[in-house]
């Protein structure tokens, strides 16, 4: 059991959805971006996904790709990223914290280090965008030898065919991104949500996190009624580059967290 696995059995127990946040490690700063992942639990932050900065980052839009530039310029690194979440753990052992990327920075570290390094740092999961199914000895299967989650994304594109491919290998749950295309890009809808969160749950029997296109607390709680939580990115993020607080950019974040958890 990692501490994904056990968030979410809590949150049966509650009856509650899961609401996740994604933060790029270093945006704009490593200081400010450590304040923020310290804040994001009492945000109502279930689960926190780390943005590992890369320099190729093909699944993501404008707004993620800005920041993934401005954390490198500022210096962050694979190892600058997991001393941050090493940090938060002084403060917190039980949120889990997803490692989402690339694979291209861990390969250049090696696997076996990198896993090592990133248990150390007290990450739980993994979401590497640009590793299919076909590859999951690269890293999937050397990852949850390790204790790690392995977290596929599913679309919808993703049809009965190649789904249980996605799933097989599959741990903590399943995002499912919501729209086709890249992040930021548009609106997530709730009635085409619910069949798909269906259908891949049958498959997998993990819970479905839905992620793309939620960026307001009304839409946050209408995602969240039809899937087993929601994630959102860019929103948070544009509001890092907007330069806002520390404190602004939590308030944001409570008021996403609050409509996940009134589905």
């Amino acid at each position: 059991m990692t501490r994904i696995d056990d968030k979410f059995a809590d949150l049966a127990r509650q009856g509650r959805k899961a609401f996740v946040s994604y933060i790029m490690a270093g945006d704009p700063d490593f200081e400010t971006s450590l304040a923020v992942v310290k804040g994001l639990p009492a945000a109502g932050v279930d689960i926190i996904e780390l943005g590992l900065p890369f320099t190729d980052p093909m699944a993501d839009g404008p707004t993620i790709q800005l920041a993934g530039q401005r954390a490198l310029e500022g210096g962050m690194t694979l190892q600058k990223t997991l001393d941050l979440a090493r940090a938060f753990r002084e403060g917190d052992q039980t949120t889990p914290i997803v490692l989402m990327g690339y694979y291209n920075p861990i390969y250049s570290r090696g696997v076996d280090s990198f896993l090592v390094a990133a248990k150390d740092a007290g990450i739980d999961g993994l979401i590497v965008v640009d590793l299919p199914p076909e590859e999951d000895a690269e890293l999937c299967l050397p990852a949850q030898a390790a204790g790690l989650n392995f977290i596929r994304l599913a679309t919808p594109t993703t049809d009965d065919k190649r789904l249980p491919q996605v799933v097989q290998n599959t741990s903590g749950f399943v995002y499912y991104v919501s729209i086709t295309g890249i992040t930021g890009a548009a609106e997530a809808e709730a009635g085409d949500v619910r069949p798909e969160v269906a259908r891949i749950k049958a498959a997998s029997g993990l819970p479905v996190i839905v992620g793309f296109g939620v960026n307001t607390p009304e839409k946050s709680r209408a995602i969240a009624a039809v899937a087993d939580g929601v994630v959102v990115g860019s929103a948070i993020v544009s509001k890092i580059a907007a330069g806002d607080s520390v404190g602004d950019v939590l308030a944001f974040v409570k008021s996403l967290s609050d409509g996940a958890h009134s589905a």
